[in-house]
This record gives structure tokens, sequence and C-alpha cells, in this order.
């Protein structure tokens, strides 16, 4: 698959809408696809998998994985976000940057490379869920695979890997008040109670701060409380969006919040943890040896709930992800393939 068949790869992926937990019929395309090139597929719910066809136990092994769903389209669009439209070297459509450019550049390199001589066996997964952290995603075909060394994880980065990411910890505050009637002095207005954490939230700063992803940051990113106008509100319900850096995990983050706030605090889940890799690996190594400038990102992908280290990279640019009029550019997905060609190629893990 040259990069030419790569991009109207991408163009049907586009045409077919893969909200999370809704990939099935783009999953279908991806078999058909490894199945056409004589590769033996693997499928768990709408994760589907292929190995190197000439796999040896005694190598080690390296994974590419892309997530197939998307977000729904978000804000208003110019154009149809299911109809791929190509404009000035530009390829428009939901999914296409995020992470469509990373599946299509990580599949055409593995139909090249998967049934050769390499000095690491290969697997593709396109993976579920990735949107919505789904638990039908990678983690639950993650023990399918076998030995997994290393892995790369297939966003849009514009080719620089992410040696270091966020982690995620999601809070819902609930501050406690007693109704009351709002003409009299009666009551404890929930969400004067509340202000007092929210400014907290607002104002707090963790002592350890990354060279690679800075400090950690929290922002409070809703607020609900009260329904009538005349009645002082018992409760106020709020939500904190907190981004952790590699030097805390989420439940050391969890618990110093607990020491401060009065409020009840409860987490959605401490599965997001942040992730890094030594810049000393052989794979980082490689991709500086190519020009490409590691980085620490903000944002969270599959790198938070795979058990091996990893890093982060793809054609694409993260700026465009969740926006209308998405789109990557054919260039880019051309560069794709020709630097992950060359990172893997040549790696010793």
């Amino acid at each position: 698959m040259d990069a030419s068949g790569a991009i109207e790869l991408l163009k049907q992926i586009i045409s077919i809408p893969s909200f999370s937990k809704q990939e099935d019929k783009v999953a279908d395309l991806i078999a058909d696809v490894l199945k056409r090139y004589r590769f033996d597929v693997h499928r768990k719910g709408n994760n589907v998998w292929s190995r190197s066809k000439n796999f040896d136990d005694a190598k080690p092994t390296l994974l590419l994985d892309a997530h197939l769903d998307t977000v729904r389209p978000n804000g208003i669009w110019d154009s149809d976000p299911f109809t791929p439209v190509v404009k000035e070297g530009k390829l428009f459509g939901l999914g296409s940057n995020d992470t469509g450019g990373s599946l299509v550049s990580m599949l055409a390199v593995f139909v090249e490379l998967a049934s050769g001589s390499l000095p690491c066996n290969l697997i593709f997964l396109a993976s579920a869920e990735e949107e919505n952290t789904g638990s039908g995603g990678i983690q639950s075909v993650f023990p399918e695979l076998g030995r997994v060394d290393f892995a790369l994880v297939g966003e849009p980065t514009g080719m620089c890997p992410a040696i270091a990411e966020k982690g995620l910890m999601v809070l819902d505050g609930y501050a406690r008040g007693k109704a009351g009637h709002a003409a009299r002095e009666e009551g404890v207005n929930a969400i004067y109670e509340a202000m007092e954490d929210i400014h907290w939230f607002r104002t707090y700063r963790f002592e350890k701060i990354s060279e690679l992803l800075g400090p950690v940051k929290m922002s409070v990113t809703g607020i609900e409380a009260g329904t009538l106008h005349n009645m002082v509100p018992a409760t106020c319900h709020f939500m904190v969006d907190v981004r952790v850096n590699e030097l805390y995990t989420n439940q050391e983050i969890f618990d110093t919040i607990r020491d401060h706030v009065r409020c009840d605090v409860i987490p959605r889940s401490f599965s997001l943890n942040s992730s890094s890799v030594s810049p000393s690996h052989p794979m980082v190594k490689r991709c500086i040896e190519l020009g490409l400038s590691p980085y620490g990102s903000p944002t969270t992908s599959n790198q938070a709930v795979i058990p091996c280290p990893s890093l982060k990279i793809g054609p694409g640019n993260s700026a465009r992800s969740h926006t209308a009029n998405e789109y990557i550019r054919l260039e880019e997905i051309r560069e794709g393939i020709k630097w992950f060609k060359s990172i893997i190629q040549y790696v010793e893990l």
C-alpha cells in the first residue's frame, strides 16, 4: 500500500461514521484490507489486529496502535463531516486528523514491512473506544496480543515523539448547604460553600514541576446548583479537570485535594495516569537520530492504559482535533509513512 492507497483508504474511513462503541463498520473495512494483503486477522469487539507474517517469539515485538473511533462533529462545518473533500492539498473530514492519518500511515507501513525481515516483530492494532476510554478499547485486547516490548501510539503530533504524556483525573465536587427562602435570613447557600473550594482549585500549585510536562493543572469546568430564584440551594455540584504530570500518581494528587477542600470529591477514575519513557530508550534515540524532536504532551491517549513503554507519534496537528472542518494535509500522510518506515526498519528494541 503506497501513500496514494493510504489516502484513498482514509477517504473511505471518513465516509463511515465511527463514534465510540459504533466502530463496527470501519473495523470491517480494516479487517478486509488486512485480509486482502493475506494477513491473519484477529478481532475482539471493534478492535482489529494482525501480526507479522514471520512472527518470531525470540524477537522483541513492536505494537503500532491507532484508534478507529471519532468524537461527534463539533461546531459548524462548511461541508458534510462524513464526505471527504480534498482542497488545496488538505483532506477534510471527521477523523481525518484524529487519528485517521496515523491509522492509514501505520497500516501502510505494516503492510510493507511485516512480510519481510526486521529486527522486531510487528503487531498492527486498530483499536476502539479511545475517545471515551471505554472498557471495550485497547485495554480489553492487550492481554491477547502476547508480549509487547514497546508501542507506538498513533496520534497527531506532527511526527514529533511525545515521550511523556499528562494523566487525566476528572473529579465531581459536592458542596452541601441547607435549603431556605432567599427572602429571609435562613438556609446555608451551597454555592457559597463551594466558592472557597473552587478558589482553592484555581490557585493551588503542586510543588513538583516536570521539565517535559510542566505543572499539574486543575480547571473547574462545570457547575450546577439551584432550580428556583427564591430558594437557597442545598447542594452545589462542580466538575474539575485535573491534568497530572509524570512526577505524581493520580492517587497522590487526589489525596492532596481531599486534604485541602471541605466539599465531597469523588474521582470518576484513577486509571488515566501520566506516562513517560526514558530519553535514553533506543526508540527515542532512533527518533532523535532522524531529527525528530521529543516533547511532552498535555493530552491523553491510549498510552495512559497500556502496560508497556510507549511513545505517541503520528502525522497531523493536535490543535485540529475535535474541531469543525478537521483536516490533514496529504503531504503529512506521505511524510508520516516515510518517517514510520525509517523509525521501524532499523531500531533495536
